[in-house]
């Protein structure tokens, strides 16, 4: 027996008080309470588990969650995610449960309408996986839910025949994305393997709906996920009973050779074998080599069947299309209606306000005339003059106003722009004195980690070592003071003497530069034959003494190389002294080195 309606344990006291109320500002408060106690309590025992989810249904928790199923997934917070987990935790309460008082009402009313439930909030996310670009969130959450509808289907069998019933379950059925159809077939071969005896327990029309849906799935997609699933589940309904095959051999001939024709190569070819074995098996009627013609007929029967079966859900469909269809159309008509008589009262709006004016006009000019033919004649030129004054001012107020409206239209993205950038220097602003004042914040000093006694012994044993290594050389305070002012006149030598040691290394650095200048441009020179004026320029001095020492040197080379070579034996031809008169080589002012 489960405990009374009427006691409420405290662990389940918050969560009840929130689902008193059938609404969505509390979704997400159930849905994390709900987690945290089913958590709790899978640690324990199994038997408190059984409890909790029995206090659970009797409170009307689980009530609560199957509601909550079809809630607009915009005003929670997850969306379709936190739907999806209340799914989960719904379906693994409603497993489980021992016999109590309300058995029959759980079984026969609580789980139809949780399954029908699921299956609602899974056509959502089939909607929602097809109208969108990129649906494999979508798609992973369409297979967690009809996960939870097999693990219901599993623990209660008789929910398929409600399953298989519902119109939401159709929709998903009849669509034909890749995606949705492994799901769907993937469901039935699980329930199959797991509980043969599901088998049993359905009828013949359960299961022939179920084999149609395998079957056309089966011969009009070429995924091979969905071959391999829907092959498999075929093996293990004719693995079930002899009158399920006869059944499946009656009404699909040609089966077997479509399955060798699509599905043969595409790696299940061990459960495409036990298939064609079971279909081909004691079977009267088929001749050993059928025609290909046999096969045609076969094909076209099973989609005529199909065919059939989808033009009878759509008529079933069709009266509530058709209602539908009225409805828009009366809606239309309804709308239509009332612009033409919104319309129609506003001409007569219209219409009413422009006699107003007119009788307002009419009135007021009477009043002006019976005015004039009051007032004297000499003050009447008056009179003109300040209605004049006063029209003119109502033009002037009206242009104004006209002007400055269209001049605050025309500037506006200008305001807009200048309050944008006054919002952008304030967020700048208060960016950069968060920044400066954590750069401002002084990091917390560590304090030096402390010696230990061994440690200490180890550093003062090196500094010993060290010490007999690398003796002083200075070993009293004489020497120390001594050797002090040795090394302040050694460094007041160097900075008196630095300036002018910097002067000589810049010139002796200009004269290697100019050195390196001079060598390069007499490499670089052409031979005397093909010398050119303005070659000869590149090698003029500006210095008169130099340009001689330079001519004297290049005769004196000249003269040395016409001479014999006995001649040259320890003559000095480096003199300049001596004449030149064999030679008639006019070369003016030939730089060579020097400034």
């Amino acid at each position: 027996m489960g405990p009374s309606g009427d006691e409420i344990y405290p662990e389940l006291k918050d969560l009840v008080e929130d689902t008193r109320e059938i609404s969505e500002d509390k979704f997400n408060d159930v849905l994390s309470k709900l987690k945290e106690l089913l958590d709790l309590k899978s640690l324990g025992d199994q038997r408190d588990l059984e409890v909790c989810r029995l206090r659970l249904y009797t409170h009307g928790v689980l009530q609560y969650c199957s509601s909550s199923l079809r809630f607009r997934p915009a005003r929670i917070q997850g969306g379709y995610a936190a739907l999806t987990q209340i799914a989960d935790l719904l379906s693994t309460c409603c497993v489980g449960l021992a016999a109590f008082r309300d058995i029959e009402v759980f079984s026969h009313e609580f789980l139809p309408s949780v399954v029908e439930s699921l299956l609602f909030l899974a056509e959502r996310l089939m909607n929602r996986a097809l109208r969108d670009k990129a649906p494999s969130e979508m798609i992973r959450l369409f297979r967690k839910v009809f996960d939870s509808i097999g693990w219901l289907l599993r623990a209660h069998r008789h929910l398929i025949h409600h399953v298989l019933r519902c119109k939401h379950y159709e929709s998903v059925q009849i669509c034909e994305d890749d995606d949705v159809s492994i799901v769907t077939v993937t469901l039935w071969n699980d329930i199959f393997r797991t509980n043969s005896a599901v088998l049993a327990e359905m009828g013949n029309r359960a299961l022939t709906d179920i084999m149609d849906d395998i079957v056309y799935k089966m011969s009009s997609s070429s995924n091979p996920v969905i071959g391999r699933a829907a092959v498999k589940t075929l093996v293990l309904i004719l693995d079930h009973s002899s009158s399920t095959q006869q059944l499946i051999q009656r009404r699909y001939r040609g089966l077997s050779d479509l399955a060798e024709k699509d599905w043969r190569g595409k790696g299940f070819d061990s459960a495409l074998d036990q298939l064609i074995d079971h279909l081909q098996l004691d079977v009267p009627w088929k001749e050993p080599k059928e025609s290909s013609e046999e096969c045609v007929r076969a094909a076209c029967v099973i989609q005529a069947a199909w065919r059939a079966h989808l033009t009878r859900r759509r008529l079933k469909k069709l009266p509530r299309a058709v209602s539908t269809l009225q409805r828009s159309f009366r809606e239309k008509r309804r709308q239509q209606q009332e612009h033409t008589e919104r319309r129609r009262a506003e001409e007569e709006l219209r219409h009413q306000v422009c006699l107003r004016r007119q009788r307002a006009m009419r009135l007021f000019r009477q009043h002006q005339l019976h005015l004039m033919e009051i007032l004297p004649a000499g003050q009447v030129q008056r009179y003109l003059g300040e209605l004049e004054n006063k029209a003119a001012l109502v033009i002037q107020r009206v242009w104004r106003g006209h002007r400055e409206r269209r001049h605050f239209q025309q500037h506006k993205h200008i305001l807009r722009r200048h309050r944008a950038a006054v919002t952008l220097q304030r967020a700048v602003l208060l960016f950069l004195k968060r920044r400066k004042a954590q750069r401002n914040i002084l990091t917390p000093l560590k304090a030096p980690k402390g010696l230990t006694d061994s440690r200490r012994t180890e550093l003062r044993k090196q500094i010993q070592e060290h010490i007999s290594l690398h003796p002083s050389s200075v070993q009293s305070a004489e020497g120390s003071a001594e050797l002090h002012q040795r090394a302040q006149s050694l460094l007041h030598r160097h900075l008196v003497n630095r300036a002018s040691d910097r002067a000589q290394e810049q010139h002796r650095q200009a004269l290697l530069a100019q050195i390196n200048t001079d060598i390069e441009l007499l490499l670089n020179a052409p031979s005397l034959r093909d010398v050119r004026e303005e070659d000869v320029n590149l090698f003029l001095s500006r210095s008169c003494p130099v340009a001689t020492r330079a001519r004297q040197s290049h005769n004196a080379l000249l003269q040395s190389m016409r001479l014999p070579w006995w001649r040259t034996l320890g003559d000095d031809l480096s003199n300049p002294e001596e004449p030149r008169k064999d030679y008639d080589i006019d070369i003016e002012s030939l730089y060579l080195g020097g400034s």
